[in-house]
């Protein structure tokens, strides 16, 4: 899954340097939210430990 905020910062990297500066705006922001979407999910799993 942390693949694809890469994948997306490559793809609006790409894009802007093509010259499609909305897509690359919109690839980065995507790539940003998703970020927030996997952290959101890591940061609230209960932990697993027994002591």
């Amino acid at each position: 899954m942390m693949a694809l905020p890469f994948l997306l910062c490559f793809a609006g990297l790409w894009l802007a340097w093509r010259g499609n500066r909305m897509a690359a705006i919109a690839a980065t922001m995507l790539a940003v939210l998703l970020v927030a979407v996997l952290y959101r999910l890591h940061a609230t799993d209960a932990l697993q430990i027994s002591l």
